[in-house]
């Protein structure tokens, strides 16, 4: 069943409770959600996690913990702590930057997540996409995203080329620059699924940027680049459309113009290629 802000406890409760020992070090810092808190002690640094959709189920929430259980600190910060509605995981201490990392340690990063283990459960789109479209504003349901919705439930999902576990949020602000090299943060979307759905996924500026990427993961992979762009552009569409699904569902949540501002702009992408 979805969470219900009413039950969960409030930060200074955790703390108080879980936590004493502890004091909020920091807040809104780059890299982190809404809800996040940097919480600190003499000889430690945790980032004290909010789960922010009260429309997700619990599970949902439970499983990013399950996933960073199951990834090596090399890729991820540690999990240390959950109750419902809460997760604290370890402070990763670095740099977050305005823009992604090089090319080639990018895909190196990638590579090295997607030799992990799957942790069990798939990333399923349709659904997603489907949800969005139910829960926007009534009024924002243009019968363009209704046509490239049914589309994309005609077509099917693409058959995946290797799967492997995703992180599914890779953008500037989810990569810390650390002493011992780069990380990824919020994992709320990892599930298992194909390497070119991640690919597609990843936030690039344009598309020369996008295809040096594939290039050189391609090469890590040795898989050839073109086979591997050509799936990269197959998982294209349903990308845009669950980033413009994603930003009208944040909008009807938070009334944060941000939101809107962002799914006009990919509207206008998609269905300028309708």
């Amino acid at each position: 069943m979805p969470f219900s802000s009413n039950n969960i406890p409030t930060r200074d409760a955790v703390m108080s409770r879980y936590f004493p020992q502890f004091h909020p070090a920091a807040n809104g810092q780059p890299g982190l959600s809404g809800g996040s808190t940097i919480i600190a002690s003499p000889t430690q640094s945790l980032v004290l996690r909010r789960h922010h959709d009260p429309d997700a189920p619990e599970f949902h929430f439970l499983r990013q913990y399950h996933a960073l259980s199951r990834l090596p600190d090399s890729l991820a910060p540690k999990p240390r702590f959950y109750i419902p509605g809460w997760m604290a995981v370890d402070y990763l201490s670095g740099e977050v930057k305005s823009s992604l990392p090089d090319t080639d340690e990018l895909a190196g990063l990638l590579y090295h997540l997607h030799q992990q283990p799957q942790y069990g459960w798939r990333v399923v789109l349709l659904p997603l996409l489907e949800q969005y479209w139910q829960k926007c504003d009534p009024a924002r349901r243009t019968p363009g995203w209704l046509r490239l919705l049914k589309r994309l439930r005609k077509a099917r999902e693409p058959q995946p080329l290797r799967l492997a576990p995703l992180h599914m949020d890779v953008h500037a602000a989810n990569v810390v620059h650390t002493r011992a090299g780069l990380r990824l943060i919020d994992w709320e979307y990892a599930g298992d699924g194909d390497i070119a759905l991640e690919l597609a996924a990843v936030w690039v500026d344009d598309i020369a940027q996008h295809r040096r990427l594939v290039t050189a993961y391609a090469t890590r992979a040795r898989i050839a680049p073109e086979i591997l762009w050509q799936q990269v552009r197959r998982w294209y569409p349903w990308v845009q459309m669950l980033k413009a699904g994603w930003f009208e569902y944040r909008w009807q949540q938070t009334g944060e113009l941000q939101f809107i501002q962002l799914a006009d702009t990919t509207w206008r992408q998609l269905l300028a290629k309708d």
